[in-house]
């Protein structure tokens, strides 16, 4: 700041109050503050007629929010009419839009959700970014994405080899069989069939850390293991995802 630069502030701890006065054009963005005006969801996004993609994930930092992007941009080059809902700061910097859903009081974790969703209901496709797991002890927002945005398609995002949940300890928690996994997501999101039926069509593989012929192989396992669409977006494209959730 004292060099002349404006600050984005992707941190719990605000910066702003700090530096109340900046100089001409200055400016300090704190991403992660709760919007005004939430309220409790109502499960209003079940009543929409279009699609809406949840990415679920294996873990945290697995590849939830950049198959987003990914198939959101493969949406868009198709002409489809889409929508991503960034619920984390860095989807809300790459983006310019969204809600830092980590920042929000539980209470209206859901609400939140289901506003910004709703804010964009005339888009045939509307993408949620995903946050967390459920497998994962220290994950809270999985849960609150379900229920606000009502979705209807699910990706599962996992990073290929991964057998412990590397972001709790070393070797601590086992990641559950995927199709354990995946049947935990569809059932939690049905709600016992209050809500809408969410399908998961498609696996992304992270095979970020692989070799050509490793990326080919891990990919080539989990299809055979889940009977699943399963493609890395980054390494092969992000088509044939998008097109198992307009099919």
């Amino acid at each position: 700041i004292a060099g002349g630069l404006s600050i984005v502030n992707g941190l719990h701890q605000h910066l702003s109050p700090r530096y109340p006065t900046l100089a001409p054009g200055q400016w300090v963005w704190d991403i992660r503050q709760e919007p005004k005006g939430l309220g409790i969801a109502t499960a209003a996004a079940a009543d929409l007629p279009n699609r809406r993609l949840l990415l679920v994930g294996t873990d945290m930092a697995i590849g939830k929010m950049t198959a987003g992007l990914e198939i959101w941009r493969a949406a868009k080059e198709a002409g489809c009419r889409v929508s991503f809902v960034a619920t984390g700061q860095i989807g809300m910097v790459v983006t310019g839009r969204g809600i830092p859903l980590d920042a929000i009081r539980v209470d209206y974790a859901c609400g939140a959700v289901e506003q910004e969703v709703m804010a964009v209901k005339a888009s045939d496709l509307v993408i949620v970014e995903g946050q967390g797991s459920l497998a994962h002890p220290g994950s809270t927002s999985t849960l609150p994405l379900m229920r606000g945005a009502c979705p209807t398609h699910l990706i599962l995002c996992h990073r290929a080899g991964m057998t412990t949940l590397d972001t709790v300890r070393t070797n601590s928690i086992r990641v559950p069989p995927l199709l354990d996994l995946i049947r935990l997501y569809e059932d939690l999101a049905a709600a016992c069939g209050s809500l809408p039926a969410a399908k998961t069509v498609g696996i992304s593989l992270n095979t970020a850390h692989m070799s050509e012929e490793a990326a080919a192989s891990a990919v080539e396992e989990t299809k055979a293991q889940t009977g699943l669409l399963v493609t890395d977006p980054i390494r092969y494209g992000p088509k044939p995802l998008f097109d198992a959730v307009m099919t």
